[in-house]
């Protein structure tokens, strides 16, 4: 392959991660598929969706798990587990997952000071006892997950969470570390357009 031809891919790349895609006329009929219906409801394909299609066998997976984690049934709300993202996440400091889900808040909150607040000190926001300590566990199982103890989790469940709830808390807090890790290895870039939404 020419240098010129390299640059112009990797320069096409970097626009989503520091590692170059497949083009997008050869994925998989069901990654276009969802491609469509991210540009039809969104506007864009957020870069994750995009970045996974260097593995496309793996695409699938991850769609369906991440639908499930923060969209199936839970005693959580959606916009909780989108704060749990955004507060894993600034433990990390992933830029992508902080910029994605901090306008993931925005939106599902309608307060366009929440995403910022808790992605800068979740302590800040002025949020209920009960999810500050949610945000308070999820925190500390970031940064200090080798000091978890029982008191942690006796905490959740005074402020009223079942131990349903627990698991949930603590799944979606294990996914982002995952992602973020990964978002950070690729030096995934955010979507222009998080910046503008729910502002």
């Amino acid at each position: 392959m020419s240098t010129r031809k390299t640059h112009k891919r990797n320069a096409r790349s970097n626009t989503v991660h520091a590692l170059s895609l497949p083009d997008q006329r050869s994925l998989k009929p069901n990654i276009r598929l969802i491609f469509d219906k991210c540009l039809e409801k969104l506007g864009f394909v957020p870069n994750v969706l995009r970045s996974y299609t260097i593995r496309p066998d793996k695409f699938d997976y991850f769609q369906a798990y991440n639908k499930e984690l923060m969209v199936g049934k839970s005693g959580l709300s959606r916009l909780e587990r989108e704060m749990i993202a955004v507060v894993v996440s600034t433990a990390n400091h992933c830029h992508y997952c902080i910029i994605a889900h901090g306008a993931m808040v925005r939106v599902m909150s309608g307060n366009a000071m929440l995403g910022d607040q808790l992605s800068s000190n979740y302590k800040s926001a002025d949020l209920p006892a009960k999810q500050v300590a949610m945000l308070n566990f999820v925190w500390k199982l970031t940064k200090m997950p080798a000091e978890m103890t029982k008191n942690d989790r006796a905490l959740l469940q005074k402020a009223g969470f079942s131990d349903e709830d627990i698991f949930d808390i603590a799944e979606v807090a294990g996914f982002y570390n995952s992602t973020n890790r990964l978002a950070s290895a690729i030096e995934a870039k955010p979507n222009p357009e998080y910046f503008k939404m729910g502002r």
